[in-house]
């Protein structure tokens, strides 16, 4: 990664640079059976048209507020880096009456009814399914994002020192975000380019957003996240473990 990246966005877009076909996330739900492997550039084309979602659909920019009440997932994590390719905060289990816009999975579309501005509901169905109902006053997220451009432009300039991502209560600028990844890439294991972590911590705390997904991206690194891991024997952990090549895990 470049020392000049800022933001969450600019180190994608570096990783995009250096090696595109490297696995970046591997997205394991061990309650439906799920796998999904993400190469950098498959990523950054699912966050290229997340964003011109939500820049143009959803006519979010640079300080608006997008609460994400949303599981430790794939898809989540494009959500991320298409708030910080945007400018938007990423409000992570924000109160959606505050929100500009609010991003939901199927477990909580009640609560994010409470938000007045743009609606976006994701089924979190293998292989990104749409709903089979649309939830009433929402958009499908898997009906909308695919007819989006490939190719994102920001319509403002986004600031790494602004606010960025706001999670456990605590705010971070992009830059924060990008610093911490990398002074705290070591802690869980990632020495490099090519180490690879196993994370099954939530994405409702600093810590398991970092494992999850900033600290293998800021690093060169990649993820292997882990949903519903504890419906997982500690044997087939173990291969999960020796198949991916995982070199640290986060539990």
């Amino acid at each position: 990664m470049n020392a000049t990246d800022r933001t969450p966005a600019d180190l994608l877009r570096s990783a995009l640079a250096a090696d595109p076909g490297r696995p970046l996330v591997t997205f394991y739900d061990d309650a439906t059976g799920e796998r999904v492997e993400l190469s950098v550039a498959t990523f950054a084309n699912w966050v290229a048209k997340t964003s011109n979602l939500l820049q143009g659909d959803l006519a979010a920019g640079p300080g608006d507020r997008v609460a994400l009440l949303l599981p430790a997932h794939w898809q989540t994590a494009v959500w991320l880096l298409a708030c910080s390719s945007v400018g938007a905060i990423a409000d992570v289990g924000g109160d959606p009456a505050v929100a500009d816009v609010v991003v939901s999975g199927p477990d909580s579309l009640e609560a994010a009814r409470a938000c007045s501005g743009e609606r976006v509901a994701l089924a979190l169905r293998p292989l990104g399914g749409r709903f089979p109902q649309p939830p009433a006053g929402f958009a499908d997220y898997a009906v909308e994002v695919p007819s989006q451009g490939d190719r994102f432009a920001p319509f403002a300039p986004v600031d790494p020192d602004a606010p960025a991502l706001i999670v456990a209560g605590r705010e971070f600028s992009a830059a924060e975000v990008v610093e911490r990844a990398r002074a705290e890439a070591t802690g869980v294991g990632l020495t490099g380019p090519g180490s690879r972590l196993l994370s099954a911590l939530p994405y409702d705390t600093w810590e398991g957003l970092n494992a999850g997904l900033y600290a293998p991206l800021a690093t060169g690194g990649s993820v292997v996240l882990c949903r519903n891991l504890d419906q997982l024997g500690e044997e087939a952990l173990a291969k999960r473990i020796e198949s991916e090549r995982v070199s640290a895990t986060a539990r």
